[in-house]
């Protein structure tokens, strides 16, 4: 008599055992519905205006946010120093203030410019045109988010980049 046995009935464990496999694998090998998280927030055309023996320099950018409205709470340059969030000053509009956050409208843009908000980096590291440096923003409900600034010079016509 044969040790295998082809008409051997398996155990309903075993059965049960395969089908939680066949349905883990289904899910791990994308025959589940994925759902994706997509960042409400995008930041764009970041650049920071280099300067010659001043301490401190202007960034700006873009954020296009397509979901509630949102708060910039900090931001931090790899290029070392202080960076303070820059705005109109509700006293004197020529003289513009220091803010503590900055809020970011909701399914809107938010530019920040020469003439308006922006932000000032104090007290960085030499800054040098063409290379680009990272700035760190700190969002209240969109978390943190890394965002690449190319540093240009306006006595040299910006490297040929003029912003957002």
């Amino acid at each position: 008599m044969s040790a295998h046995n082809p008409q051997r009935r398996r155990s309903p464990a075993v059965s049960l055992a395969l089908t939680g496999s066949i349905a883990v694998v289904a899910a791990v090998t994308g025959c589940a519905q994925h759902h994706v998280a997509v960042a409400p927030i995008k930041v764009a055309s970041a650049y920071v205006m280099q300067s010659n023996g001043a301490n401190a320099v202007a960034a700006y950018l873009v954020i296009a946010n397509s979901g509630s409205s949102d708060r910039l709470l900090s931001v931090r340059s790899s290029a070392g120093g202080q960076v303070y969030i820059v705005g109109p000053n509700a006293h004197d509009p020529s003289a513009p203030s220091a803010l503590s956050d900055l809020a970011i409208a909701g399914h809107g843009l938010t530019r920040l410019d020469p003439s308006g908000y922006h932000f000032e980096i104090v007290h960085s590291g030499r800054l040098h045109q063409g290379t680009d440096i990272t700035l760190t923003l700190a969002f209240a409900h969109a978390g943190t988010m890394r965002v690449p600034a190319q540093v240009n010079n306006p006595a040299t016509n910006n490297g040929g980049y003029f912003g957002p």
